[in-house]
């Protein structure tokens, strides 16, 4: 199986912050940031795995750097940061952006580990992700210490 680009996953979405999807203070509701940030992840990973069923392992992070209001636009940005045999890590950033004022902000970040099923339902083998810039390599330079973190945290009694 031929490695690929990180930034063959790339994915983008854009979506607007309307009435229903926000709380007394006409700020976003976290779930639905959720709900965005699982979507695109999914995408992201499809995308590399060049299969039509990936499914959310885990939600490894989720930091809400600040809110979005009524009227804002989101825009989410996702890739593939790491690898494993059947997982791929995939990290999103949502900014939101006022568009009377022009402002943007990092909303929130966040990293997934995705798991590719095949036609069996059972989890099939991905290719390799091969990062190229320095913000890219970054990702993939950390990506083993998450992956620890996530192996440690499975530990934890429950």
């Amino acid at each position: 199986m031929e490695a690929r680009l990180m930034k063959e996953s790339r994915t983008i979405q854009t979506k607007l912050v309307l009435p229903p999807d926000t709380n007394h203070m006409n700020s976003i509701f976290g779930g639905k940031v959720l709900a965005y940030i699982d979507e695109i992840a999914g995408i992201t990973a499809m995308k590399h795995a060049r299969r039509q069923v990936v499914v959310t392992a885990s939600i490894d992070s989720v930091d809400f750097l600040s809110s979005a209001h009524v009227g804002d636009v989101l825009e989410l940005e996702a890739n593939v940061t790491s690898t494993g045999r059947t997982s791929m890590e995939v990290y999103v950033r949502v900014k939101s952006k006022n568009l009377q004022t022009g402002e943007e902000r990092l909303t929130t970040e966040s990293f997934l580990t995705m798991v590719a099923m095949g036609d069996d339902g059972k989890p099939t083998p991905v290719p390799a992700v091969i990062p190229e810039s320095e913000g890219e390599k970054l990702f993939f330079e950390t990506a083993p210490a998450r992956r620890e973190h996530r192996k440690q945290r499975a530990k934890t009694p429950r």
